[in-house]
């Protein structure tokens, strides 16, 4: 069965870091590339961060550059997003999500395979 789950959310000040941690289980981590997305209330969902497992290329959405860093530990099965610089527009529900093979846009939700439940951020000003 193939699990994906979210944890590390909570509620920080304005300024703060937290991390988020995403497990992975049920398929062949070394294949897929993994995925961060978040949706605030009212919003639609939407990228954050994307790692390669296989050779661990990154990319981020300017809005989190600089301040977010994404990583993973293949011998865990386990990918990690660091944030930094927590503003009040971060907050939002943070998924993980798998997707096998490439894609045309890293950031397409429909790209994706597998979803986890989401873990919540509440970042305070």
């Amino acid at each position: 069965e193939v699990q994906l789950v979210e944890s590390g959310g909570g509620l920080v000040q304005a300024g703060g870091s937290l991390r988020l941690s995403c497990a992975a289980s049920g398929f062949t981590f070394d294949d897929y590339a993994i995925g961060w997305f978040r949706q605030a209330p009212g919003k639609e969902r939407e990228g954050v961060s994307c790692i390669s497992s296989s050779d661990g290329n990154t990319i981020y959405a300017d809005s989190v550059k600089g301040r977010f860093t994404i990583s993973s530990d293949n011998a865990k099965n386990t990918v990690y997003l660091q944030m930094n610089s927590l503003k009040p527009e971060d907050t939002a529900v943070y998924f993980c999500a798998a997707r096998g093979g490439t894609a045309q846009e890293w950031d397409d939700i429909y790209e994706y395979d597998y979803w986890g439940q989401g873990t919540q951020l509440i970042v305070s000003s």
